[in-house]
């Protein structure tokens, strides 16, 4: 499992609206600049945001990219879901069924469970951290991380 480099890059963008306290929205240049993007890629990303309803954009001169919510409202879950996928979707032994037309395990597979737990775990995580969560340093990241209560929400 790996998370995908539309994925990486579209949270990275994310972080960079959230970063941003200035009035005026944030340019693709100024984004692409930060996260040591290609404009054309940071484009790409910013685009499936703003379908994704995460960021809103503003036309003309002094136009760009922001987020629609509070930092702290956003989560790293919600940017995955825009970007990318569950990392078992639905439909996951389907694509699976090595040289059978179908899976041979599709009515009991001992795996399958496996990969849905892992898939809730990391839902469950990642919709727990807010953009304005990630608003500290990575030795305070990690530092928060370890003291993050099982459970608990939020903790900006």
């Amino acid at each position: 499992m790996q998370v995908l480099a539309q994925e990486e890059y579209g949270l990275r963008c994310l972080v960079a609206l959230s970063r941003h306290k200035g009035e005026t929205p944030q340019t693709i240049q100024d984004i692409a600049r930060a996260e040591g993007l290609s404009a054309d890629y940071a484009a790409k990303l910013l685009r499936a945001l703003r379908r994704g309803g995460l960021v809103a954009s503003t036309r003309g001169a002094s136009g760009g990219y922001r987020l629609t919510r509070p930092a702290a409202e956003i989560t790293l879950w919600d940017g995955i879901q825009v970007l990318g996928s569950a990392l078992f979707p639905e439909r996951f032994c389907e694509c699976h069924p090595g040289q059978q037309a179908r899976c041979i395990r599709r009515g009991d597979c001992s795996l399958r469970p496996i990969w849905q737990a892992v898939d809730v775990a990391v839902q469950t995580v990642l919709s727990r951290i807010s953009l304005a969560d990630l608003q500290r340093d990575e030795p305070a990241m990690q530092s928060w991380l370890r003291e993050l209560p099982q459970g608990a929400g939020s903790a900006s």
